[in-house]
């Protein structure tokens, strides 16, 4: 978790699966997760749950072994992604809510097929 400031605070989060840390930088709250070591369907329930906590002032860190590719055409109406390749062929999502508001998407839509 080298990724992580050494003042993230663990957080609980419904229906998540791994464990979620929290910390504000900039006035920025910043939500992190870890999936990189799960199969389907826990990168898009945990990416489900952590979507749901994003304002117009907080950002969604995702670690995943791959982009979620699935995940992406479910939320793209109200979320924008940044995608980046970290170390060991690992990759970093940056999530962030369009306009502070998530009305269109259903965070129900857990499941990685079409």
């Amino acid at each position: 978790m080298q990724l992580l400031p050494k003042d993230a605070k663990k957080i609980e989060i419904e229906g998540s699966t791994v464990d979620f840390y929290k910390y504000i930088k900039d006035g920025i709250s910043y939500y992190y997760f870890d999936t990189s070591e799960c199969g389907p369907p826990e990168p898009m329930v945990n990416a489900m749950a952590g979507l749901q906590l994003l304002d117009k002032n907080s950002k969604l860190i995702m670690i995943n072994h791959k982009p979620p590719m699935g995940l992406f055409p479910k939320i793209q109406q109200n979320f924008n992604y940044e995608i980046d390749e970290i170390e060991n062929g690992m990759h970093s999502v940056t999530f962030t809510s369009k306009d502070g508001e998530n009305k269109e998407t259903d965070f129900s839509q857990t499941s990685c097929a079409g």
